[in-house]
């Protein structure tokens, strides 16, 4: 199998280069400046970390299929742009971490590996998603992109990219675990009942750009369980998936996890209904 790079003059790349930078330090800086995410960066178990970076990788390569910071007509094409974004990504957190001077010539190499590769999670993120955020303002995505991302599959996959990316953004906090603490069980079924409310009014009712229309024969309810209630789930694995990658799950008693997964899945609820504001 050959690859080829998308016919695009020099100056077009450099551009979608330039605009995928830009999203990086947009979406990635939050969390480039947050003090839990240098922790975790020199704290992180190596094999969970690499299990992270594998599977975002994966993700970005599905993601340049629905339309990714430059057009795509080919897996090939979409492994080359998860590429291109993820170095971007990479680049993008060794600059910041080094005018910050959180990256020193003495520190052991797993440990500066590993500060960046952590960051580099959501800046390149903000490297794939550049070209629909900081482009031109016109949908440039072809009509095959656009099937894509229609289908039921289409639909659940971003689902589980929007909450993976937003509940990256809150996990490294300490307040997860302090709030699933405070939680009494009817706070978390209240919570539970607004996570799910939240995404299917984003998602059907209120709106929003991008918002996703019923299909045909479709009822209220039929929706509800047919796309609310998966798309809460997945929210919900991903909130564990990542509690368990960082960490915060290790030790703790099940009711203790449970009520961190119900936290957490709140805003990757709300990240599973925007996904489409940002791809």
């Amino acid at each position: 199998m050959t690859f080829t790079l998308p016919a695009m003059s020099n100056r077009d790349y450099a551009l979608g280069l330039a605009r995928a930078f830009g999203g990086a330090i947009i979406f990635g800086l939050p969390l480039l400046m947050t003090m839990e995410m240098w922790s975790l960066g020199l704290a992180i178990h190596p094999a969970r970390l690499l299990i992270f970076v594998v599977l975002n990788f994966c993700v970005l390569v599905v993601l340049s299929r629905f339309g990714g910071f430059e057009p795509t007509d080919s897996i090939g094409e979409d492994l080359l742009d998860a590429l291109g974004a993820y170095a971007v990504g990479i680049a993008a957190s060794g600059l910041i971490l080094g005018l910050f001077n959180l990256l020193y010539t003495s520190m052991p190499l797993g440990e500066l590996a590993g500060m960046i590769a952590v960051q580099s999670i959501p800046t390149s993120f903000g490297a794939m998603l550049a070209r629909k955020q900081l482009g031109d303002g016109e949908d440039d995505k072809s009509e095959e992109q656009k099937l894509r991302s229609d289908g039921y599959a289409g639909e659940l996959f971003l689902m589980l990219a929007g909450s993976m990316f937003l509940a990256f953004n809150v996990a490294p906090t300490e307040e997860v675990i302090l709030i699933g603490f405070k939680m009494t069980p009817w706070h978390s079924l209240t919570l539970i009942a607004a996570s799910l409310f939240a995404l299917h009014a984003l998602v059907f009712a209120v709106g929003l750009p991008g918002q996703e229309q019923a299909p045909d024969g479709y009822g209220g309810m039929r929706l509800f369980i047919a796309y609310t209630v998966p798309g809460y789930a997945i929210a919900a694995l991903v909130s564990l998936y990542i509690l368990w990658t960082f960490g915060r799950v290790d030790g703790q008693a099940l009711h203790a996890i449970a009520g961190s997964v119900v936290v957490l899945g709140f805003p990757a609820s709300i990240g599973a209904a925007i996904a489409r504001l940002v791809v």
